[in-house]
């Protein structure tokens, strides 16, 4: 199962210190068992809210030095892309795995699989024995969605996001958290249902 899926800046935004991301949207798939448990039984709704907010941004943090050593370990120089070449962006995108220790944030060993476009990154964290392959695919295509409806302004430091069609994409592509094996005729029918809601 997926645990959660975010997206976030991993390059400096003018109001950050250098280490520091800013989520830009973050969904949490079933209970985290570590805020409901008796230790933090105690806890109101917002108490909790806050502890899975510090839990995303502890994730955020490391996949941002992931998505840093990534780029500096290939040298390659980050080129802006303009509106209509998403995909060029998403072909050039740094990729890996981040492995989250027990504890660290989550109470279970977890793995995050990221990509870093440009100045954003896009991560689902699994569940130790999900399969890879699959969450990366899966990724790959929430982030071309993402991408087709985000509006980046100015030099990419700020970016507008429509989170209800982030929520419609997650519905379809990752219902309740689950990884879906997907064959061509069932991709085609949902593409034609994410255009569709996207064009209202």
């Amino acid at each position: 199962m997926v645990r959660c899926f975010l997206i976030h800046t991993v390059c400096p935004v003018s109001a950050l210190s250098a280490g520091d991301s800013r989520v830009l949207y973050s969904r949490v798939f079933g209970p985290d068992e570590e805020v409901f448990s008796e230790q933090n039984g105690e806890l109101g709704p917002e108490e909790r809210r806050v502890l899975q907010k510090e839990k995303v941004a502890v994730v955020a943090r490391q996949v941002r030095s992931a998505v840093s050593l990534s780029r500096e370990a290939s040298g390659r120089l980050l080129v802006e892309t303009v509106p209509g070449e998403e995909a060029l962006a998403l072909q050039e995108a740094d990729s890996g795995v981040v492995r989250l220790r027990a504890g660290d944030p989550f109470s279970k060993e977890m793995s995050a699989v990221w990509l870093g476009v440009q100045n954003l990154g896009f991560v689902l964290v699994c569940e130790p024995h999900e399969n890879l392959l699959l969450a990366e695919g899966t990724l790959r295509n929430l982030t071309r969605h993402c991408l087709e409806h985000l509006h980046m302004l100015g030099q990419g430091s700020e970016v507008l996001l429509k989170s209800n069609r982030i929520d419609f994409l997650l519905s379809r592509l990752l219902p309740h958290g689950q990884l879906l094996f997907l064959n061509h005729r069932f991709m085609q029918s949902l593409e034609k249902e994410v255009a569709a809601y996207m064009a209202k």
